[in-house]
C-alpha cells in the first residue's frame, strides 16, 4: 500500500501524516508513506483543498484533517 499525504506542510497537513501514522501502527499495517508539497503534483490529482490523503493513487479524503478512526477505517 501506497500512501501519499498532500499538503504545503501547514499544521493540518502535518496532523494528517501523524494520523495516518497512528493509525497504521494501531491496525498494525505497514505502508510507504509520502509526503507531497509540490502543488503540480497535487494538483494532478485533482485536489484543490489540502491537506488530502491517497491511497494507491485515489483520493480518499481532501480538505481536512481525518481522525484515527477514521483513517483506520479506510486503511
Amino acid at each position: 500500500m501506497k500512501i501519499k499525504v498532500l499538503g504545503s506542510g501547514c499544521k493540518n497537513c502535518q496532523n494528517l501524516e501523524k494520523n495516518v501514522k497512528e493509525a497504521l501502527k494501531e491496525s498494525g499495517k505497514e505502508a510507504e508513506v509520502e509526503k507531497v508539497t509540490d502543488m503540480k503534483e497535487i494538483l494532478k490529482f485533482g485536489v484543490m483543498k489540502t491537506p488530502a490523503l491517497v491511497i494507491d493513487e485515489k483520493v480518499v479524503v481532501s480538505g481536512r484533517v481525518a481522525t484515527i478512526k477514521e483513517l483506520k477505517e479506510i486503511i
